[in-house]
């Protein structure tokens, strides 16, 4: 016997029940995306190494990117993240871009990570920006965006927290611990790894990075600080924004919150899974991002949320839809080899009245038909004999019911329009 070949490790099969699920995810980002006035863009997914090396950090492009040469030499990658290619295009055509700008996207990417779950090596991302705005409204618009989604996916304030900081803040609050300006970067980075680490190893690993006991025990103390955020005039003014706006009830401050990549200047931000504490997305305000890609300084605020994360959490909240749900579709069912035409006649019919119609493709006994719907999650079956074409009517059999009725043609239409909307 032939050995089954495997999908490459990390990457996922989508069969029409996990596409289904996809779809409908992609459904709602889109929703959420444009009620704030966003605009669908995309970039390519193999980019030039260089791109993401000023800015996105060592690890992410010495560890994590797919990296090779192609056949003329040139070092690229698959793309691991999508802001510095919308630095890159903003760059291109800065003065011909209508400013502030919008743009979301949802597509694949690829990074080098071990496998697990939650956690592949392929992966859809939703990315959405602002760019050329700084002021407190953009990054308070931009967290309001998460908040909107969660809201309209199911997830209450209960389940997700949007935990917020500002790296402007810590700046500060690093110099008044007598921490070097050069060195505030090594810091961020010792924060982002203090949730993975016991509170004992990560004090001896700051003291063992260079930093005295007392700058260990100060920066403690700063990420315990819950009031932080009232020394910040800027981020006090994101919060007030985003409890105008309703949804303070899923914003905590968190001065561990500083995120990973380099390019973030201002406000971070991340949301989380109230009960397992696992990451859903992360974004903040970026700065020179598009400057270090040849165009003008243009401040920008975004943040990107991963598609196997999210799906986790929404089904162990009970929140994605059933595959019934979403195959909103009617089975035409087959009788004989006379009636054929018929039926995909009456396919065609129902299709223009904007019906989503599967015609089963064979004279079949009735009971086959009918557990092929049941198994495709096929409700609602359309059934047209001899004796309905001889009446010029049509039968709606409801599956879940076992109940049916014989229509005039037009008639029985409408009656499926009613039962799918």
């Amino acid at each position: 016997m032939r050995q089954v070949i495997r999908p490459i490790k990390g990457t996922r099969d989508f069969y029409p029940e996990d596409m289904a699920i996809h779809q409908w995810l992609e459904g709602a980002i889109q929703q959420t995306s444009r009620s704030f006035g966003y605009e669908a863009w995309d970039g390519p997914f193999l980019e030039s190494l260089e791109l993401y090396a000023a800015k996105s950090g060592e690890e992410l492009v010495m560890e994590q990117a797919f990296c090779f040469k192609d056949r003329g030499g040139d070092l690229i990658t698959l793309r691991p993240e999508l802001t510095p290619t919308l630095a890159r295009m903003v760059a291109q055509k800065q003065q011909q871009l209508v400013m502030p700008l919008r743009w979301y996207s949802f597509g694949p990417f690829w990074r080098y990570e071990r496998p697990q779950r939650g956690r592949t090596r392929e992966f859809y991302q939703w990315n959405i920006d602002m760019v050329d705005v700084s002021g407190p409204a953009a990054d308070a618009e931009l967290i309001a965006v998460c908040a909107a989604f969660f809201r309209n996916v199911g997830l209450q304030p209960e389940m997700v927290k949007i935990r917020v900081n500002d790296r402007q803040l810590m700046n500060q609050q690093l110099d008044a611990l007598n921490i070097l300006p050069e060195k505030h970067g090594q810091v961020f980075k010792l924060i982002d790894r203090k949730p993975k680490m016991d509170a004992v190893d990560w004090e001896k690993f700051v003291i063992d990075s260079g930093f005295s006991r007392e700058q260990s025990q100060g920066l403690l103390g700063l990420l315990h600080n819950t009031e932080l955020w009232t020394e910040s005039p800027h981020l006090s003014e994101v919060l007030g924004i985003l409890n105008a706006m309703g949804v303070s009830d899923y914003i905590v401050y968190d001065s561990a919150v500083i995120r990973g990549l380099d390019y973030y200047t201002g406000v971070v931000f991340e949301a989380v899974d109230v009960s397992g504490g696992r990451a859903i997305l992360g974004g903040g305000h970026y700065d020179n991002l598009v400057s270090d890609v040849g165009g003008t300084p243009m401040a920008g605020v975004g943040f990107a949320m991963g598609d196997v994360m999210i799906k986790i959490v929404l089904g162990d909240y009970g929140l994605l839809p059933s595959p019934a749900v979403l195959n909103n579709a009617v089975l035409v069912c087959v009788f004989d080899e006379a009636t054929i035409s018929d039926a995909f006649s009456l396919g065609s019919t129902l299709r223009a009245n904007g019906i989503n119609t599967v015609v089963y493709p064979e004279p079949a006994k009735l009971v086959k038909q009918f557990k092929y719907a049941d198994r495709k999650n096929i409700n609602t079956v359309v059934l047209r004999g001899p004796d309905e074409i001889a009446n010029g009517q049509l039968t709606i059999k409801n599956l879940g019911t076992r109940e049916q009725t014989a229509y005039p043609f037009a008639e029985g239409i409408s009656e499926i329009k009613k039962l799918l909307a």
